[in-house]
C-alpha cells in the first residue's frame, strides 16, 4: 500500500528514499555491521548497514539499520526475516533517532503482526492480546467509524479495509461543507475490527492525510 501511494503521489522517489527502502531491526549486541549485512543480503541488494551505538561507550545498543536499493527488497526482508529481529520500516531521517528508538522500544514488546505475504494476516495470539487491551480503553464492536480530512471514494476505503479478512460493508459519505470524508466499516467479527483499528488508525491515506479510526456501537455486548 505504501508503494502504491508513493507511485500515485508524483514524488515517489523522495518517499522511497525516506520511508520505503530502510528498515530498522533489533539485533544481538555482538553483531558487527558485516554480520548484519550477511544476515540480510539474501533479501536484496544492500546499499549500507549501520549499527546504533552508545555515544559515550561506543557499545552497540542492539539496534541497526539496513538500507536496500528497492522498496520491494525492504518489504521482503520485513516479511521473511526471523521474527526475533522485529524488523519494521525505519522513520525518515528527519525524525530524531532518539525519538524513533524510544517508540520502537515501547512497541517492541507487543506481540508482532506478521504474515507470510501480507502484514494484515491474522495472528490468534495478537487478537487475544488486543481484545484485552482494547476492552480497558474503550468499548469494542464489529463496526468502525473512519474520519478523513480529505474526500475518499468508496473504492479506495473498501480496498484498504478489505486487506483485513471479514469486511462486510463499507459506506462512505462526504461532508459538503468541509469536503472531509466519513465512512462506516463493519466486519464479521470483533477480532477483525480490532485488528483493522490497530493497523489503520493514524495511517496516511492518501499520503499526508491521516485517518482516524474509532469503534462504533453495533448493539452487541462488547464484553464478548
Amino acid at each position: 500500500v505504501f508503494i502504491a501511494q508513493s507511485r500515485a503521489s508524483g514524488s515517489h522517489r523522495d518517499l522511497e528514499d525516506e520511508e520505503l527502502t530502510r528498515i530498522f531491526v533489533m539485533i544481538p549486541k555482538t553483531y558487527t555491521e558485516e554480520d548484519l549485512r550477511e544476515k540480510f543480503k539474501m533479501y536484496g541488494d544492500i546499499e549500507y548497514c549501520s549499527i546504533i551505538k552508545n555515544k559515550t561507550t561506543g557499545e552497540s545498543k542492539g539496534l541497526g539499520y539496513v538500507r536496500y536499493l528497492k522498496p520491494s527488497q525492504a518489504a521482503r526482508a520485513i516479511e521473511e526475516c526471523d521474527r526475533s529481529y522485529r524488523a519494521i520500516l525505519a522513520e525518515p531521517k528527519n525524525k530524531s533517532s532518539e525519538s524513533f528508538e524510544h517508540d520502537y522500544y515501547s512497541n517492541a514488546m507487543r506481540p508482532e503482526l506478521r504474515g507470510n505475504t501480507l502484514p494484515f494476516c491474522m495472528q490468534p495470539e495478537f487478537c487475544a492480546f488486543e481484545k484485552a487491551e482494547a476492552r480497558v480503553q474503550e468499548p469494542v464492536s464489529k463496526r468502525l467509524s473512519v474520519l478523513s480530512r480529505l474526500p475518499v471514494t468508496q473504492e479506495q476505503l473498501f480496498a484498504l479495509f478489505d486487506l483485513v479478512p471479514g469486511l462486510e460493508y463499507c459506506d462512505v459519505q462526504r461532508d459538503p461543507h468541509t469536503n472531509s470524508g466519513y465512512a462506516v466499516i463493519q466486519y464479521s467479527t470483533a477480532a477483525s475490527a480490532i485488528y483493522a483499528k490497530y493497523k489503520l488508525h493514524g495511517f496516511e491515506y492518501p499520503p499526508g492525510n491521516r485517518l482516524t479510526v474509532i469503534f462504533l456501537e453495533d448493539g452487541n455486548d462488547s464484553s464478548e
